[in-house]
């Protein structure tokens, strides 16, 4: 079979190589795939490892079962989660040890995968497969950022920066749930589709570098009850800005590094700072049930992997970037 390793440098990322095919064991089955979508956290990835298979977000075909395999059967569609080994329940370091596509572990950038029953679920009829590779990280992190605490009511005012997977998603489910969401972008054209996604506000921060203030105005000086923070520590301090007392900030995202300061707003206004990494497969599950259509905006074939890697580096997509086998 054909599958993608990382290279260990940023362009070429990826080469592609043909490796020998495993057979599912005892409680796993091996899955034909036939999309995948990526991720920020794949471009992170090139920079930290060598010679491994990347991409955490795949959905496919079983071709295959093994040994005591009841719940799935050949031809089933299934999409497997980000921590196969996150089933439910609490996180812990053991559970993160399974994100795939990470150092040391294989991800989903092949024709065929070997997964564990209880790390994947079945992709409904009215999703695609390109559709549901979306979900595995960007969904469940949208979904997990917005409703983790069920805090939230409707008429609740949303932050959302950016118009990647992970924010286009948190619109959708926040005009879902009743939420008004102000939402940032750099490029008009961009926020205009936002616009006809549900956005009830939109702030061009290449226009308004100091967009903590168009959000207070917005907000009657109050601020948002929850941001949903993407890019780090360049925009942190400015996101505790536009965060009302006593609300709340999902950081999920590092677009702009791992390091920074932290403006001391964050403890007057009694912030609740809340790390986001991804979540469990049941939550997948809820979501692919849950009649949310994903926005897929370029779709790039197998062979064109490397220029979908650099398509997601150059940010110019509005949703996500996936491949179609």
């Amino acid at each position: 079979m054909k599958c993608y390793k990382l290279t260990g440098h940023s362009s070429p990322a990826l080469k592609l190589e043909t490796v020998a095919t495993s057979a599912p064991g005892p409680g796993q089955v091996a899955i034909a795939i036939k999309a995948v979508s990526l991720n920020y956290r794949d471009l992170i990835v090139t920079e930290h490892a060598k010679d491994s298979v990347p991409v955490s977000d795949g959905a496919g075909v079983i071709v295959e079962v093994g040994e005591g395999v009841t719940d799935y059967q050949v031809d089933d569609r299934v999409v497997i989660g980000f921590m196969p080994d996150w089933v439910d329940g609490s996180y812990s370091e053991a559970k993160k040890a399974s994100s795939l596509g990470g150092p040391g572990v294989d991800g989903v950038l092949t024709e065929r995968f070997i997964a564990s029953t209880t790390g994947i679920c079945r992709i409904p009829d009215s999703l695609s497969f390109e559709e549901a590779a979306t979900l595995p990280c960007a969904a469940v992190t949208a979904w997990s950022a917005l409703f983790e605490h069920g805090t939230l009511t409707p008429g609740s005012t949303i932050l959302l920066q950016g118009t990647g997977g992970v924010s286009i998603f948190a619109l959708q489910m926040s005009k879902l749930a009743g939420y008004r969401v102000i939402i940032t972008s750099s490029s008009d054209e961009k926020l205009s589709r936002a616009r006809e996604l549900g956005a009830d506000e939109t702030i061009n921060y290449k226009k308004t570098p100091e967009w903590a203030n168009e959000v207070l105005k917005l907000t009657n000086g109050k601020g948002v009850d929850l941001s949903v923070d993407v890019t780090g520590p360049a925009t942190l301090n400015l996101t505790t800005k536009a965060t009302r007392f006593g609300g709340r900030i999902s950081l999920i995202g590092v677009l702009s590094g791992f390091n920074g300061s932290i403006d001391i707003g964050i403890l007057e206004k009694r912030i609740t700072l809340q790390g986001i990494y991804v979540g469990p497969v049941s939550t997948l599950e809820k979501i692919a049930c849950s009649g949310i259509k994903p926005y897929v905006d370029r779709i790039f074939t197998f062979e064109e992997a490397e220029l979908a890697y650099q398509t997601l580096k150059r940010g110019q997509h509005f949703g996500k970037v996936v491949l179609r086998f």
